[in-house]
């Protein structure tokens, strides 16, 4: 491509996800006579709307995709490129896209996200589920399943374990409870009974727009294809996709703990071991041999052997850094992720760093952990912009007050579920005691305290405690003398606290 001219713009973005979406608009608001450049790997960008302040650091919003040309319309300075990223030259400020163009930046920020950690590499029944084209796959997959087995304990397992219809589910977590990442086991107790009730039948009204790719849908998709990750999911990413396998039953579940999965065996290689695979468990009796032939078959480090149609792997994500480290000196998170510092820089001149890429190594505040949740993007892009912008003009500027407190809200299994602070006692060791509330089928409320102070939340239902407890944590009251009235239903706590 000798001979071409290389673009250059004084700030360029890299990822269609709600970081870098949020990252270019604000860029776009704070210098509106400069074009901002958003390059993307996916035709579709990820937009953050229904925006909603639920209290002051507790966010609620929808995550809309949208074709680019929506985003250009309402920002007309930003330009979007499509196109995935094949080298990036951090010392000369250039990079280099896959339809081999050239783009210069003054200022840049990584939002590229992460991808799947899938349990194995390169088989064919195991999907990932990360992004719209995985979605849509696991899809057309399900339509055709009788059982399938889901490993993984985080968000989307959740989610897709409540929602499949129609199609026995095996779901292999290596923890004691369901949905570890976010509960503990008394969260998952009061939430089990809803993995085997029959779903309302009319699902809420979901308020995103969708686009598909249109002529994506390669049949079998290449590796390429595969690599060229999406940005991630929206949080109501299973509304609208119709999950309903072959049988005609609601929900089946049948959940194998304190396991992980050992090997995976194709038919035609499990077959001659003359092994014994599991029906599906019924009840409380054990499971007997399955006299069916399945597609794929399933060691657990347990003992067990299911067979099955195909494999969900939901076993957690990777920063998506890989594009970007070719003689690049990045210093890396021990996640993985690029390391950034209070104000998003990298360890590179010039690159700033947002969302599930990043790894925050600032010394946190102590009621702050970084989860790589939709709402931590959306704060993340949107303060990189502030930082990047604040550097040109030689400002200086303040953290921002979002990363005082994790703060997260989101719906498991149609309960609305507020997270609040250490709401797992992350990093608080022994030194720790829970006061639980518990209504079957209504509410669950779970506060961590030590010494007397309230250090996180978990709420489940429609509590209304969000804004009182979230002020609890911040201001650390002394909360001893209020004992078990704290979260005692009869006490109007937020009076206490106005």
């Amino acid at each position: 491509m000798a001979g071409v001219p290389a673009e250059r713009s004084r700030f360029a973005v890299v990822g269609g996800g709600i970081a870098g979406v949020t990252c270019a608009e604000r860029l776009s608001v704070e210098f509106p006579l400069e074009d901002i450049l958003l390059i993307t790997a996916s035709p579709v960008i990820k937009a953050v709307t229904n925006f909603k302040q639920v209290s002051k650091r507790l966010e609620e919003f929808d995550v809309e995709e949208q074709p680019s040309s929506v985003l250009e319309k309402q920002y007309p300075n930003i330009k979007v490129i499509q196109s995935g990223i094949t080298q990036l030259k951090s010392k000369e400020h250039k990079m280099f896209t896959e339809d081999g163009k050239e783009y210069g930046y003054e200022k840049l920020c990584l939002c590229a996200g992460a991808k799947p950690k899938l349990i194995f590499e390169g088989n064919p029944y195991i999907l990932g589920i990360r992004d719209t084209d995985s979605a849509q796959e696991f899809q057309k997959h399900l339509a055709k399943a009788k059982r399938i087995v889901v490993v993984g304990n985080g968000g989307i397992a959740l989610e897709l374990v409540y929602e499949i219809e129609g199609c026995e589910v095996i779901w292999a977590i290596k923890d004691k409870a369901i949905g570890n990442t976010f509960f503990d086991v008394g969260a998952a107790e009061f939430l089990i009974p809803k993995l085997s009730a029959e779903k309302p039948e009319t699902a809420t009204a979901c308020k995103r727009t969708k686009y598909t790719t249109g002529g994506s849908e390669k049949e079998g998709r290449s590796d390429t294809a595969a690599d060229r990750l999406g940005s991630a999911l929206g949080p109501d990413w299973h509304e609208g996709l119709h999950l309903k396998g072959t049988k005609e039953f609601s929900h089946r579940v049948h959940t194998e703990t304190l396991c992980e999965v050992k090997r995976i065996y194709l038919q035609q290689e499990f077959i001659p071991l003359k092994q014994a695979s599991l029906s599906f468990p019924k009840g409380k009796q054990n499971a007997e041999p399955d006299r069916a032939l399945w597609p794929v078959y399933v060691e657990l480090t347990n003992g067990k052997i299911y067979g099955c149609d195909f494999i969900v792997s939901a076993t957690g994500v990777v920063p998506n850094v890989k594009p970007f480290l070719d003689g690049n000196d990045f210093a890396l998170g021990e996640d993985g992720g690029l390391k950034v510092d209070e104000h998003m820089h990298t360890s590179l001149p010039d690159i700033y760093a947002a969302g599930d890429i990043c790894t925050a190594s600032w010394e946190p505040s102590h009621v702050w952990q970084q989860m790589r949740l939709w709402t931590q993007a959306r704060q993340m892009g949107w303060y990189a912009a502030r930082c990047m912008a604040a550097d040109s003009f030689g400002e200086s500027i303040d953290m921002d007050f979002s990363f005082e407190l994790f703060a997260h809200v989101t719906r498991f299994f149609n309960y609305k579920v507020v997270l609040l602070g250490k709401y797992n006692a992350q990093g608080l060791g022994s030194d720790h005691e829970l006061m639980l509330r518990c209504t079957k089928g209504q509410e669950y409320v779970k506060v961590v305290m030590q010494t007397g102070r309230m250090m996180g939340a978990v709420l489940i239902g429609e509590t209304d405690l969000e804004e009182t407890f979230e002020n609890l944590i911040l201001n650390q009251m002394d909360l001893s003398a209020y004992g078990e009235d704290l979260l005692n239903p009869n006490v109007d706590i937020e009076d206490y606290f106005d």
